[in-house]
């Protein structure tokens, strides 16, 4: 994923109503499915890396009614998964 023009930020509102801003880190398709890998957008001086609230989110691209929407993946398995893929990428990353 290119960085040229800077991070991509999404708000995605939780099941409470609550906004979360959050920063793309990269996209992968796997089996026939588009997964999105994220992080919490929070000011560096306000990072708690220990906090639960901090982590990658992975959500999920599904079309409904010809609209574009993220939800959860829907096993503890399919989480697994494609969590080891996108590691998978981020340190291949690293390493070039």
């Amino acid at each position: 994923m290119s960085e040229e023009f800077g991070p991509d930020f999404i708000t995605v509102t939780d099941e409470d109503g609550n906004d979360i801003e959050l920063e793309l880190l990269d996209v992968l398709e796997h089996k026939g499915q588009t997964y999105m890998a994220f992080f919490p957008a929070v000011p560096e001086d306000e990072t708690d890396e220990d906090s639960e609230d901090y982590g990658m989110v992975i959500l999920k691209s599904i079309h409904e009614n010809g609209e574009e929407l993220l939800s959860t993946l829907d096993s503890e398995e399919e989480l697994t998964e494609v969590y080891d893929l996108f590691m998978e990428l981020l340190f291949q990353d690293e390493e070039e």
